[in-house]
C-alpha cells in the first residue's frame, strides 16, 4: 500500500488486510538497510488475528521516497507521522535492530501513543565498529556481504528457511542490493550516534517484550538481557537456534515471543 507521510510517498505493508483505525494497531519497524519485507510472517499473522498492521519502508528504504533520516529520534518522530497519516491514535511498536532502538525512543518520547513495544535483536546501545562504518561509507557492497554473513546463524547460511522455497541469505542480499547510495552508511551512523538508549529504557512505562537470540553475532544476547533488566516489567525471551535475523530464522518462535505481551 502507498501512503503519503511527511510529504513523501511511503510503502507500507499491511499483512494483506485493510487499515482500520478502530482495531488495535501494531507497527513493525525494520533495521538498518532493510525494508518491510523482512516482517512478512509476523505482519500477516497479526493482520489475520484482527490487528491493523503497518510495516513501513522507512524514508529512502525499499520503495519509499524521501531522504534517509539521520537520527533514531527523527525516525521515532516519523513513526508518529505515519500514525497521523492513517488516523491511528495509539499502536504497539515492534522493531528489529535499528528498529528496536526506534521502538524504545518512540515509547520514551511519545508515551501516550505507544501501547506496547517489542524489541528484537537490539539493546539500549547499538554501537557500530569504526571498520564497518568506514566500509559502509566507501565499499557498501562489502558491508552488505559482511552484515549478511554476521546476521545469520551457521545453519541459516546453508539454507534452512522454515518457509519452503525461500532462502534467508539470498533474501537479505536482495534487500541490501536495492539500497540507494549512502543509505546503509547513514543508518549505521544513526545507530552509532544513539546515546540516550539507557534513558529511553528507564522511561518506558508500557508493556514490553525483548527478544534475543543465542547465536546473534550482531547484538549478543547479553545486550538483550541488559535491556530487559533496564525496562520496568519487560519480558525477556531468548531464542536458542537463531542468529540476528530472528524474524526470518525463527518466524514462529519470534511470533510466539511477541504474543506473550502484544496480544
Amino acid at each position: 500500500m502507498r501512503l503519503h507521510v511527511d510529504g513523501h510517498e511511503t510503502e507500507v505493508g499491511t499483512g494483506g488486510r485493510p487499515i482500520d483505525p478502530a482495531r488495535p494497531a501494531v507497527v513493525f519497524v525494520h533495521g538498518a538497510g532493510m525494508d518491510h519485507t523482512c516482517w512478512m510472517p509476523q505482519a500477516r499473522a497479526y493482520a489475520y488475528a484482527g490487528w491493523t498492521v503497518l510495516a513501513p519502508d522507512l524514508p529512502a528504504h525499499g520503495r519509499s521516497a524521501g531522504a534517509p533520516l539521520p537520527t533514531i529520534d527523527a525516525m521515532a518522530a516519523w513513526i508518529m507521522k505515519l500514525l497521523d497519516a492513517t488516523g491511528i491514535e495509539k499502536a504497539a511498536i515492534v522493531g528489529h535492530s535499528m528498529g528496536g532502538a526506534i521502538a524504545l525512543q518512540a515509547a520514551a518520547s511519545h508515551p501516550a501513543r505507544v501501547s506496547h513495544i517489542g524489541v528484537i535483536g537490539s539493546g539500549a546501545a547499538i554501537p557500530v565498529s569504526p571498520a564497518l562504518l568506514e566500509t559502509a561509507a566507501n565499499r557498501p557492497e562489502d558491508a552488505y556481504e559482511m552484515m549478511t554473513t554476521w546476521s545469520h546463524a551457521p545453519a541459516s547460511r546453508m539454507g534452512g528457511n522454515p518457509i519452503p522455497g525461500l532462502w534467508m541469505v539470498g533474501m537479505a542480499r536482495a534487500i541490501f542490493a536495492r539500497n540507494r547510495p549512502g543509505l546503509l552508511a547513514s543508518d549505521l551512523k544513526a545507530c552509532d550516534d544513539w546515546k540516550n538508549g539507557p534513558a529511553c529504557a528507564a522511561a518506558v512505562k508500557c508493556p514490553a517484550v525483548v527478544v534475543g537470540a543465542a547465536l546473534d553475532l550482531m547484538t549478543p544476547p547479553k545486550r538483550s538481557a541488559e535491556l530487559a533488566s533496564a525496562v520496568t516489567g519487560a519480558r525477556l525471551v531468548t531464542i536458542p537456534a537463531s542468529g540476528h535475523m530472528i524474524m526470518a530464522e525463527a518466524p514462529e518462535a519470534c511470533l510466539a515471543a511477541l504474543r506473550t505481551v502484544i496480544r
